[in-house]
């Protein structure tokens, strides 16, 4: 089992998140994450995408977290993280904080 890893994330927040500013409902939210998967999928650049897209502080970084280990994220969001293999990207995936989508960088 490793130990670490490393990735990046494209978080879409809504109003029912705490401390959140954006006005997009959890639908309309979801509907937003899910967008930018089908774009990522057809080709689009996961950094490109997050740096216009994110509502994470990484998204100045193309999404980059750095490397992290277990116990360091919410849980959904390092069990997927975890299950990915260096390159692949995560179904949405949905936290106290919104919805990401991750991509495993190492």
């Amino acid at each position: 089992m490793e130990d670490r890893i490393s990735a990046s994330h494209i978080l879409i927040m809504h109003e029912d998140v705490d401390n959140s500013t954006s006005a997009l409902s959890r639908e309309e939210a979801k509907q937003k994450i899910t967008e930018i998967k089908e774009r990522i999928a057809a080709g689009e650049d996961f950094a490109e995408l997050a740096t216009g897209h994110s509502d994470c502080s990484s998204a100045e970084e193309g999404g980059e977290l750095g490397d992290f280990g277990r116990g360091m994220m919410v849980e959904s969001f390092e069990t997927a993280a975890f299950d990915l293999k260096v390159g692949e990207d995560s179904p949405i995936v949905e936290t106290a904080f919104g919805f990401h989508l991750i991509r495993r960088t190492g």
